[in-house]
């Protein structure tokens, strides 16, 4: 196909010859997902519009949204959405773009949601701990019939996130909301069927090994921890606390360090245990059950 200065085509390739001199991995695709959510049209419609002309207001927003990648911006937070499961959630940069591997978590609840039912015939009650966008909890909210979720993170803007996103797919109703640490500031009376989390888990010692698109960009508070073991210890005493008999726990949690979640896991009562493989075969998720009265 010509390649005419001023089309669609003309600035998709000068854009992902430019990301590909700044070495940013995947440079077609970055340039692509930015431009189709500057146009509006689906990623796939680009291809049926590539002759198109483009107007200084767009070419210059373009620009200007390519330069912010090539310093190693995520896209997401470009964009300000991301894709998650069946839903698209609003991002900014006071919460953790939502991952693949989470997907696979709430995925795996889904598939076994009559497991979820088993020890109510009422709603069934979902604590999304450390929730920030929301996106776990708010997409278990909509998958599973019934249900009412409670979203609790330590940053206040990250509530603010996960209540736009809330509102956005018109689940208020159905959703709390907390500014906590852990379940301090949670009501005392509050326990659940299902806590389901993707807590900080990366030590401090690892940050040099982050790509700078993450450490350079995405919340802190969100990703790393100074004392894994001891971190850990008081979210799953405080998960522990909050389960009903019966109640179900699903964590995403650093492959290396399962061993230790599993061991403060058991010490605390939990039964039934398991580790979960991601698409990786890693063993990225955690899941246990408190025992039930009968």
């Amino acid at each position: 196909m010509a390649e005419e200065p001023g089309t669609l085509l003309y600035y998709l390739k000068r854009s992902t010859e430019f990301l590909e001199k700044k070495e940013i991995p995947n440079p077609r695709v970055d340039a692509e997902w930015i431009l189709s959510d500057l146009l509006n049209l689906p990623r796939i419609k680009l291809y049926s519009q590539f002759e198109m002309p483009l107007g200084q207001k767009e070419i210059d927003l373009y620009r200007l949204r390519i330069l912010e990648r090539s310093k190693r911006k995520p896209v997401a937070y470009i964009t300000g959405k991301k894709g998650f499961h069946k839903f698209e959630y609003l991002v900014t940069d006071d919460v953790l773009i939502p991952r693949p591997e989470t997907e696979e978590l709430v995925d795996y609840l889904w598939k076994g949601k009559e497991s979820l039912r088993a020890n109510t015939t009422d709603q069934i009650q979902i604590w999304d701990l450390c929730s920030g966008s929301g996106c776990i909890g708010l997409s278990l909210a909509q998958l599973l019939e019934s249900s009412v979720v409670t979203l609790s993170d330590l940053s206040e803007k990250a509530i603010e996130v996960s209540r736009r996103n809330a509102e956005k797919y018109n689940l208020t109703e159905k959703t709390n909301f907390f500014i906590s640490d852990l379940d301090l500031s949670l009501p005392k009376e509050l326990h659940f069927d299902l806590i389901v989390s993707n807590p900080p888990y990366i030590p401090e010692s690892e940050k040099p090994d982050i790509m700078p698109d993450v450490l350079d960009y995405e919340p802190h508070l969100a990703l790393f921890v100074s004392d894994f073991k001891d971190f850990h210890k008081r979210l799953l005493t405080a998960a522990k606390n909050r389960l009903k008999p019966g109640g179900k726990l699903m964590m995403e949690t650093h492959p290396l360090y399962m061993n230790d979640v599993e061991s403060i896991a058991s010490e605390l009562g939990f039964i039934h245990s398991k580790r979960i493989l991601d698409s990786s075969k890693k063993e990225r998720f955690f899941f246990a059950e408190v025992p039930s009265l009968s």
